[in-house]
C-alpha cells in the first residue's frame, strides 16, 4: 500500500530560548513541509514524508513523531550527517537563523524511494526552507516537474523565510508555474518580493500561473481563496489561541485534503474547511495538527 498524500522537503529541530539570558533552550520538531504531513495523516489519509534526517538524538526525535504520526517511514531517509537546526534566538518578535552546513536533508535521494510509489500518489506538496538550500532544492523541483507530468496534483507555500532572497526568485517562479494549489501570506509577499505594496506581490504571483488555485492567509483576519476572476473571503473564527505554530501547514493540509475528497464542495466550502483547520491548530501548544472532528467542532461553532 502507498500514500496517496507525499510532502517533500525538511523536517528539522527547532531550538527556541527560553529565558532572557539565552542560557536555556527547548528543542522542538518541526519544518513546514514535515507539519504538512503530519496535518494531512492526522486527516485519516495515507501520507508519506519524503526527506532525510540525521542519525544523531535530533534525527531519533523526528523518526519518533513521524512513526507516531502514522506517516510512511519507507520514505524517511537517514544519513550520518549534521542534523538542521532553526535556533529561535527571540520569541517576540521572531528572530532566528538555521544551521545545516551539509547536514542530512540535503542529501535526500529521490531515486531511493520506494518503486512504483508515484503510480498511487494523488497529491505532493513541497516548499519551506527546503527549496532554499542546494543542492535538495534541485532535486525538489525536478520531482515536482516528474510529478506534474505524472498527473498528480502539486500544492506549494513558499513560507518565507530570511534565506530566501534574489537567489530564490527563480524557483519561486518556477514552484508557481507548477502548483494546482499554492498558499500564500501578507508575510510570504513582503518578504518574496521585498516590497510593501502586497496587492501588487498578489498580483504578480497570480500572473505567473492563473489557472492556479490560491489560498491567501490573513492571520487573525481570516483568509480568501482566488480561482480566476472569482474570489471567496472568511473572518477567522473567534477562539481562544494558545498559539499559531503550525496553523498555516494545517490550513493547506486542510485544503488538500478537502480538494481531494469532496470534489462536490463549492470553493466557499473548500475555504470554509480550511479556516476551520488553521483555527483548530490554534488550540494547542506547538505544531497541534487538528481531527476532522475537531475541525467539524470550528466549523459549527
Amino acid at each position: 500500500m502507498f500514500p496517496t498524500f507525499v510532502a517533500a522537503g525538511e523536517a528539522l529541530t527547532d531550538m527556541v530560548v527560553q529565558d532572557g539570558a539565552q542560557q536555556h533552550w527547548r528543542s522542538l520538531t518541526g519544518g513546514s513541509t514535515w507539519n504538512v504531513a503530519r496535518a494531512m495523516a492526522r486527516l485519516d489519509v495515507t501520507t508519506a514524508f519524503a526527506g532525510a534526517i540525521s542519525q544523531d538524538v535530533f534525527g531519533d526525535a523526528l523518526w519518533q513523531a513521524s512513526e507516531q504520526a502514522k506517516l510512511d517511514l519507507r520514505f524517511l531517509q537517514r544519513y550520518q550527517k549534521s542534523p538542521l537546526l532553526a535556533i529561535v534566538h527571540r520569541t517576540d518578535p521572531p528572530a532566528y537563523f538555521f544551521v545545516g552546513d551539509d547536514a542530512a536533508d540535503l542529501h535526500f535521494d529521490a531515486a531511493q524511494l520506494p518503486q512504483g510509489w508515484r503510480a498511487h500518489c494523488q497529491w505532493a506538496h513541497f516548499g519551506g526552507i527546503s527549496l532554499a538550500r542546494e543542492p535538495l532544492a534541485g532535486k525538489l523541483v525536478a520531482l515536482a516537474e516528474q510529478l506534474k507530468q505524472d498527473g498528480v496534483r502539486i500544492s506549494y507555500d513558499p513560507n518565507y523565510r530570511l534565506l530566501m532572497d534574489e537567489r530564490y526568485d527563480a524557483t519561486l517562479r518556477r514552484m508557481t508555474g507548477l502548483a494546482d494549489v499554492v498558499k500564500v501570506s501578507e508575510e510570504d509577499l513582503a518578504g518574496l518580493f521585498r516590497t510593501g505594496d502586497i496587492a501588487a506581490a498578489f498580483d504578480t504571483l497570480r500572473s505567473w500561473n492563473p489557472a492556479a488555485t490560491y489560498l491567501y492567509t490573513k492571520g487573525g483576519d481570516g483568509a480568501s481563496l482566488h480561482i480566476g476572476d472569482n474570489s471567496w473571503s472568511l473572518p477567522a473564527p473567534r477562539i481562544e489561541v494558545i498559539d499559531t505554530v503550525g496553523a498555516g501547514d494545517a490550513s493547506i493540509a486542510a485544503l488538500a485534503w478537502s480538494m481531494m475528497h469532496r470534489a462536490e464542495a463549492t470553493p466557499l466550502q473548500h475555504l470554509q474547511f480550511s479556516v476551520a483547520a488553521g483555527a483548530a491548530a490554534c488550540l494547542g501548544a506547538g505544531a497541534s495538527p487538528p481531527s476532522l472532528r475537531d475541525i467539524e467542532n470550528i466549523t459549527n461553532m
